[in-house]
């Protein structure tokens, strides 16, 4: 079952021309490539990269396609172009020819504009990332922005002259919005820094007069607010105070597309912009997100605004690209070359509420046992730490529920997708407090027949240090864990992450210069002498975000006591497994490491 799980391909979209002709990411190969997809349904592979394409855009009117690559998962993107007619590289495939390369550096692609890229890059002094439009007849670089920070995305309007900036703000999970006017290089903050407010998504109006984003300033909850340029004044367009909402605008400047996310499900439904009006709800596949993956895109609209692009993805379905027509209300998945087949049986998860040793109520998915369970479980924690586990495909999850596994999936404080409140309570030097969670976790696992004795934790990145912090402060509670590129101490993670990665997540964890003694407190490394549970580790050696030597640290030290560890590495690899080679060879291990562990 897992291999099959693991084998099974995803789709994701990534831009869409006049013509109809879409550009997606496709992994049926095992490492994700670009492929173009006609109107008429035809698909064509344009890259076979030896690691994955990250992203791809049409270069408008022409025939150009530029896309994001890396190397080994270093996310170190290098940006390269192709033209559609040419046929002259390996296997038939268009050559490509390098745009912007410089190993040493990231270069995030941003959108493209007739003969204009724009992309992000930290390549000024590894920290601070920079906004840059390339003009692709000369050659020519401007620099819109290099105010510093960490840019999350960057919106340009559709008539050039103004971008929109989220930028990584100074509170923990707070995103500033900037707004350049690249005719004068002037840029406005239209909110402030060292505020506590989140937002995401900015969807320009098609006459460049204004956008819409979502944003919970003043409020608990994400909401659709308008800004206005003319009058730079903010407009409440609407407000779910129970419910986070995204939003992007139609290109006929009439229709507003509605996301609505509820307890890891994201619904979808057509609004009217001026007054947000409902006018149809869109009949996905129940029980899953066509938004907030984090994994793939945002939706698409097409240029006139006839249909829309949508990522989509649930626990029974594999993510893949739906079509929406305005018009008709019609919604039809984009048909993908034939993949193994999508085992039967498998589940939607249950919602559960689970009481913290605060009062606190943490939710959280369980998966039950597919093919008949023996009492034990897995504990899933998502990274972040401001993600959110999201009812999404994880062939993992599913293939662990499969193995006869409980699986429980929380959404621990510190978790997006729940409101304000309950993303901020796990900040700076409240950070046990999460893990406290994971213990109120474990307590009430026998209310859903689950043998407490045989727990595992399972995570990756911040789900990993999850894992092993579990293990540390809880060592009489979990009888095994499997942390994929997680954090053994947060001291030395903050002095060997990237230049980059340590400004944007000293906010979320605290300050080295301020904050050591607390870091030092916090960290599973420091508590290693109480760990007796056995570990699983998997790492990337090119990983950017956690240095390989957090989980090396961890192993040696449990090594040094005699428990039971393994670690895998993998050299082609960054913060994750994206190549399915190397999850055909991780997971069955970690799966016959859970099985002995977990035995009765």
């Amino acid at each position: 079952m897992l291999t099959t799980l693991l084998s099974l391909p995803t789709v994701m979209a990534f831009d869409v021309d006049p013509e109809g002709d879409l550009l997606v990411g496709y992994d049926g190969s095992g490492v994700r490539q670009i492929h173009a997809v006609a109107a008429d349904g035809t698909w064509r592979a344009l890259t076979a990269l030896d690691d994955t394409a990250r992203s791809a855009r049409f270069i408008p009117d022409s025939r150009q396609v530029v896309v994001e690559h890396d190397s080994g998962g270093d996310e170190r993107g290098q940006l390269s172009l192709l033209d559609l007619d040419d046929t002259s590289g390996p296997d038939g495939l268009p050559a490509l020819s390098p745009l912007v390369h410089d190993l040493d550096y990231f270069h995030h692609l941003v959108d493209a504009k007739p003969g204009k890229v724009f992309f992000t890059t930290n390549r000024r002094n590894q920290v601070d990332f920079d906004l840059v439009r390339l003009d692709l007849a000369t050659g020519a670089e401007t620099v819109l922005y290099d105010g510093g920070g960490y840019l999350n995305s960057a919106h340009v309007s559709p008539d050039e002259r103004w971008v929109v900036i989220t930028l990584a703000g100074g509170p923990g999970n707070s995103v500033q919005l900037l707004l350049v006017d690249t005719a004068v290089q002037a840029i406005t903050e239209l909110t402030a820094y060292d505020e506590l407010t989140y937002q995401e998504g900015p969807s320009w109006l098609p006459d460049s007069s204004g956008f819409v984003v979502a944003s919970d300033q003043g409020r608990d909850r994400l909401a659709l607010r308008r800004y206005d340029l003319g009058t730079a004044t903010w407009t409440d367009l609407m407000v779910d105070e129970k419910h986070d909402l995204a939003g992007w605008v139609c290109p006929d400047g009439e229709h507003l597309l509605v996301g609505t996310t509820d307890d890891g499900v994201v619904t979808m439904a057509l609004h009217k912009l001026a007054d947000a009006a409902f006018v149809a709800q869109l009949e996905l596949p129940s029980g899953g997100c066509a938004a907030r993956l984090m994994v793939a895109p945002d939706p698409l609209w097409s240029s006139d605004g006839s249909y829309a692009l949508l990522n989509h993805s649930s626990p029974v379905d594999p993510l893949s690209v739906f079509r929406y027509t305005r018009e008709t209300g019609e919604v039809v998945a984009v048909e993908s070359p034939a993949g193994p087949a999508l085992p039967e049986g498998l589940t939607h998860p249950e919602s559960h509420r689970v009481t913290s040793f605060d009062g606190e109520q943490v939710p959280v998915f369980v998966y039950r046992p597919t093919g008949g369970g023996d009492g034990s479980a897995v504990v899933w924690v998502h990274g972040g730490p401001e993600a959110m586990a999201m009812r999404v495909w994880n062939p993992v999850v599913t293939a662990l529920a499969a193995e006869g596994h409980t699986v429980i999936v929380p959404n621990v404080r510190g978790s997006a997708a729940y409101g304000k409140r309950w993303y901020s309570l796990d900040d700076k030097h409240l950070r046990l407090d999460s893990v406290k969670d994971l213990a109120a976790i474990h307590d009430w696992l026998p209310s859903i027949g689950v043998d407490p004795e045989r727990t595992a934790l399972f995570g990756g990145s911040y789900g990993g240090y999850m894992v092993l912090a579990g293990l540390a402060f809880q060592p009489e509670r979990w009888a095994a864990g499997v942390d994929v590129v997680g954090i053994a101490s947060l001291v030395t993670f903050l002095e060997n992450t990237s230049a980059y990665r340590r400004v944007a997540r000293e906010r979320e964890y605290g300050v080295l210069a301020e904050d050591r003694e607390f870091l030092e407190e916090a960290s599973p490394l420091n508590r290693v002498d109480d760990i007796r549970a056995p570990l699983f580790v998997i790492h990337g050696a090119n990983d950017p975000r956690v240095p390989l030597s957090e989980a090396e640290q961890i192993v040696d030290a449990l090594a040094k006591r005699d428990v039971p560890c393994e670690l895998l590495v993998y050299a082609d690899e960054g913060h994750g497994l994206a190549k399915r080679v190397n999850r055909l060879d991780a997971y069955p291990k970690a799966f016959a490491f859970l099985a002995e562990h977990l035995s009765t």
